[in-house]
């Protein structure tokens, strides 16, 4: 057995220096890219935990298939990674700014049963998926709704009214969220359907949505929970 190929393979010793600086230059890389992405990206995972998956993984992979990478190559992309991690751990928990970027902060969506739109547009989360999220949670319409907030984690939080003082809200079932209309017959509860904005609505061909300026209405409901 040649001891020599099985711990260097063709590689010199003075290659590990190189080796550690394209570690350290991929951990941010990997580490920006999982940021870009979003908290709904790393879902269930910190971006820390996915960075030593990703990082550890193509380190153990490649000196397992590839005959010309050492074990001792291997190593040393271990150690960076986990100095890399230890350091960058230490900087988010001794300085708050620092986590801020890194880790992002927990943000409201929905406010009294009102989607927060200056909040809502930060995150790469659609309608239809964010809808998905409530109904699993047995909510029907935003009226039950009085605060949601996606954490840091990437999961969304809800807080709920109580059954009697649920308000008349947007519904997020599908065939009535659908049901959508410009024309006002009959006087009613209607909901914005891009901000959930609701009010009393008399008969009129046009009303304008005086919190986000569209015309688009669905016919409000107010049923509670059923869990």
């Amino acid at each position: 057995m040649d001891w020599h190929e099985l711990l260097w393979g063709d590689l010199d010793a003075s290659f590990l220096i190189q080796i550690g600086i394209r570690t350290v230059i991929m951990f941010f890389i990997i580490l920006f890219s999982l940021k870009v992405l979003g908290k709904r990206g790393v879902k269930q995972l910190s971006v820390f935990e996915l960075v030593i998956i990703i990082s550890l993984g193509s380190a153990a992979g490649d000196p397992m298939f590839y005959k010309e990478v050492g074990l001792l190559s291997a190593l040393a992309v271990f150690m960076v990674v986990i100095l890399c991690y230890k350091i960058t751990t230490h900087l988010v928990f001794k300085y708050k700014a620092i986590e801020k970027v890194l880790e992002g902060e927990p943000i409201y969506l929905i406010d009294d049963g009102v989607f927060s739109l200056h909040n809502f547009n930060k995150e790469d989360l659609g309608y239809d998926e964010f809808f998905a999220e409530m109904r699993q949670q047995s909510v029907s319409h935003l009226g039950q709704i009085d605060i949601a907030i996606i954490e840091i984690s990437g999961e969304v939080s809800l807080y709920f009214y109580k059954d009697e003082e649920v308000l008349y809200g947007l519904p997020i079932l599908p065939a009535l969220y659908n049901n959508q209309i410009i024309e006002i017959i009959e006087e009613g509860h209607y909901s914005c359907y891009f901000c959930g904005y609701t009010e009393i609505i008399v008969s009129k061909s046009v009303h304008i949505c005086p919190n986000c300026q569209h015309n688009r209405w669905v016919k409000s409901i107010n049923c509670v929970r059923i869990t």
